[in-house]
């Protein structure tokens, strides 16, 4: 092996269908600190190790990173930092499902309840006998009903801007074929959505969710979650249940403890439920229960001489 190599150890896991692949050993050294301060250390000096692990030739537009870190609260299993092909994320509903089952895999948790320390807070998540993980996301809320929209090429459209983990536009009457088939059609309307969104009042919101009828018995809705890079979500979206159930609550149409099936566009499901926290704020503590399965062990290969080494962008 070349001298001018490293060494990155990953593994592999998916949730619902979308991938996620977590650093253990050989990414940078952020010190200490909040983690929040550490994401903006990562992304100021470490971005081009962001770029190798989740972008070609490596990596594909799907993959969701996350690095280890040592957690600055120390009642916290780890912390973790999580990024995709285009940035960096506050939160990850599916990657922290993945994490989970991750950490059993490493023999570094059993079943039980674990806190984990993310750069919006702390979160926990609970490990089932059965192998199925619950995560107890970070408050969430809706910030603006009916918000409506000057859509390019498409017209006037209402949605819910929510904030789930991570800033969402929800919309329900978009007239869509929610269908894998669909998926390149769904593609191009989410991104015009996206921009238009970002354009005329919410920049921060990066991710757009769409909204159908089921297709599984069990479910109570479809979606279709365009995330920041323009991939979308192969699983049901934790942070964009998370949203939803915020939007619910805030309508009267879900109650306490009531459970809701969200499925994905390739028919993997969610189960979500919520508690408040404050109801006069409309915040509510989003409870989100999936599967998740390692499928790999590898060890990637960073040689500088390689002018892909960093990914391509």
């Amino acid at each position: 092996m070349s001298t001018s190599t490293r060494q990155v150890k990953i593994i592999d896991s998916h949730t619902g269908g979308e991938p996620t692949r977590i650093v253990i050993a050989g990414g940078p050294d952020l010190g200490i600190g909040p983690l929040d301060d550490r994401r903006e250390i990562f992304e100021r000096d470490f971005d081009r190790f962001r770029s190798a692990v989740v972008n070609e030739p490596r990596g594909s537009d799907v993959v969701v990173g996350a690095l280890l870190v040592e957690p600055e609260d120390k009642s916290c299993v780890c912390g973790v930092i999580f990024f995709n092909n285009v940035g960096y994320l506050g939160m990850c509903g599916h990657g922290t499902i993945g994490l989970v089952v991750t950490l059993a895999h490493m023999g570094r948790i059993k079943p039980g309840e674990h806190r984990i320390e993310t750069p919006v807070g702390v979160i926990t998540a609970t490990l089932h006998a059965n192998g199925e993980v619950s995560v107890a996301n970070v408050p969430s809320w809706r910030a603006k009903k009916d918000f409506i929209l000057d859509v390019h090429g498409i017209g006037q459209i209402a949605g819910d801007v929510a904030w789930g983990g991570n800033w969402f536009y929800l919309v329900e009457k978009h007239g869509q074929q929610l269908s894998l088939a669909n998926a390149d059609v769904l593609t191009d309307y989410c991104w015009r959505v996206r921009q238009a969104i970002n354009a005329q009042g919410f920049p921060e919101v990066d991710h757009v969710e769409l909204f159908g009828s089921p297709t599984a018995a069990t479910a109570n809705s479809r979606n279709f979650v365009q995330c920041p890079g323009k991939a979308y979500d192969r699983s049901p979206c934790g942070t964009g249940t998370s949203a939803k159930l915020a939007c619910l609550a805030a309508d009267g149409k879900l109650a306490e403890g009531e459970t809701w099936v969200q499925e994905s566009i390739i028919g993997s499901t969610f189960t979500g439920k919520f508690r408040w926290l404050d109801r006069a704020a409309g915040k509510v503590s989003p409870i989100i229960t999936g599967t998740a399965f390692v499928n790999s062990e590898a060890t990637l290969l960073l040689d500088d001489k390689d002018p892909y080494c960093w990914g391509i962008r």
